[in-house]
C-alpha cells in the first residue's frame, strides 16, 4: 500500500536569516465554500465516515482545512486546503489546521476535490501536482456535484494512474478499503459488498421504518387473535344452536 509523503525540515542555523517558527496551533485560512452543495458534499462525507469507524481512534478527517506544509514551517508559504481529506495513524482529536510538521511531518492519506466553476482546473493540474509530487498523497478523487464528473487516481511507483471504476461505476479506495460512488447525486462511501454506508439520519429513518414495521406486525397479529376470539365464539354460538354438549368437545 502506498504511503503518503513525509516532510523533511529546513534546520535553521543561528544568524540573521533564522527562520521563526510560527505559534503552535495555526488557525486554518480556508475561504468560504462556494455553494450549499459543496458544503453538503463535504459535511456528508465527514460525518458518514466518522460514523462508520466511531470505534477507531487512529485517523483524522475533516475538510476545507487549511494544510500547512512548508519546509521552512511558516504559515505564509507552502498550504492548501482540500475538501476533504483523511489522515491513517494519527491521534483522532479535533484540530484548527493540519501543520504537517507539527504532526511528525505526516501528510494526508486520501484527498478529496469537490468541483467548482472557478476550481476545476486548478484541481485538475496544480493541486493534482502537488498531492502527486510533494504530499505523495496515495488516493486522490475529485468529484463535480453539478455534472456527476467522478474520477480517482492511485499512486503508483510516484506517479498518479487513474482507478478503473466497476460495472456500477465505483471506485476502490485502498486507503479507505471502501468504494466511493456517486448514489442520489451525492458522493458516498460503499462497502467490500456494494452495500451504501448511511449517514446518521438514514440510520435513524432505518430504525423508524423498522419500528413501524413492528408495530404493524403487533397490530396484524392483535386483530388475527381478535378474528380468532370472534370466530370461537361464533363456532360455540351454533354449537349452542344445535343443542351440542360443547363440555365434551
Amino acid at each position: 500500500m502506498s504511503e503518503p509523503g513525509i516532510l523533511e525540515f529546513v534546520s535553521s542555523d543561528t544568524s540573521e536569516d533564522e527562520v521563526i517558527f510560527p505559534p503552535g496551533d495555526l488557525l486554518s485560512d480556508e475561504p468560504p465554500l462556494e455553494s450549499d452543495l459543496h458544503r453538503d458534499q463535504i459535511d456528508l462525507l465527514i460525518r458518514i465516515l466518522k460514523l462508520w469507524w466511531r470505534e477507531r481512534q487512529d485517523f483524522y478527517a475533516s475538510g476545507n482545512l487549511t494544510i500547512y506544509y512548508s519546509p521552512n514551517q511558516k504559515k505564509s508559504e507552502d498550504f492548501r486546503g482540500p475538501d476533504f481529506f483523511l489522515v491513517l495513524g494519527t491521534q483522532k482529536k479535533d484540530r484548527n489546521s493540519w501543520v504537517v510538521w507539527q504532526e511528525n511531518g505526516k501528510y494526508l492519506n486520501l484527498i478529496i476535490e469537490i468541483f467548482s466553476n472557478t476550481t476545476s482546473a486548478v484541481d485538475k493540474g496544480l493541486k493534482k501536482q502537488i498531492y502527486q509530487d510533494t504530499f505523495r498523497t496515495p488516493d486522490y478523487f475529485w468529484f463535480d456535484p453539478l455534472t456527476m464528473e467522478f474520477q480517482g487516481f492511485h499512486l503508483v511507483d510516484g506517479k498518479y494512474q487513474e482507478i478503473q471504476p466497476t460495472t456500477e461505476g465505483k471506485l476502490w479506495s485502498q486507503q479507505l478499503e471502501l468504494y466511493l460512488g456517486v448514489y442520489e447525486g451525492k458522493l458516498r462511501f460503499f462497502t467490500t459488498e456494494n452495500q451504501l454506508i448511511p449517514s446518521s439520519e438514514e440510520l435513524a429513518q432505518q430504525e423508524s421504518l423498522r419500528a413501524q414495521q413492528a408495530e404493524e406486525r403487533a397490530q396484524q397479529a392483535e386483530e388475527r387473535a381478535q378474528q380468532a376470539e370472534q370466530e370461537i365464539a361464533r363456532l360455540r354460538e351454533v354449537l349452542r344452536a344445535q343443542g351440542i354438549d360443547q363440555q365434551n368437545i
